[in-house]
């Protein structure tokens, strides 16, 4: 005959099988407290005079030429008429030497010959205009035609 001391005794006698990381995490913070108190001291830190802040005026941006070609070949520089491409050369001229040298865009009318923009391109290479863009209008986003 066995006896039986208690209905639990079968439960008790079970592994833990989790680790208990609450005395890890205690240790832990305390370790750490310890530290940030005694770095200071134990570090002796040397005293330094640390340069003081200046600004600098940043680099203003380019801002952008328009040249506007018309279907007649008319050359408008930013709303301004242009008679023809010696007068858009001295206007071009004096932009290609400012630092940084701005962007030029072309907007050319969708009837317009190639002959005209062509001048215009060939004007702003004269010049020495490193930067020369076309604008154009962006498609449809419904996908549908106008």
């Amino acid at each position: 005959m066995s006896m039986s001391v208690g209905s639990d005794s079968g439960e008790e006698d079970a592994v833990m099988s989790e680790i208990n990381t609450t005395p890890l995490v205690d240790i832990m913070l305390v370790l750490l407290i310890i530290f940030l108190i005694t770095s200071p001291v134990v570090l002796k830190l040397q005293k330094i005079a640390l340069p003081s802040e200046t600004n600098q005026a940043l680099k203003p941006k380019p801002t952008t030429v328009n040249i506007v070609v018309n279907k007649e070949g008319d050359m408008y520089w930013n709303q301004t008429r242009l008679n023809d491409t010696t007068e858009l050369f001295e206007f071009l001229k004096k932009e290609a030497v400012k630092m940084p040298q701005p962007e030029v865009h072309v907007r050319g009318d969708q009837q317009t010959r190639y002959e005209f923009i062509g001048k215009v391109m060939f004007t702003a290479q004269r010049a020495g205009i490193q930067k020369v863009g076309f604008i154009t209008e962006p498609p449809d986003k419904t996908g549908g035609t106008r």
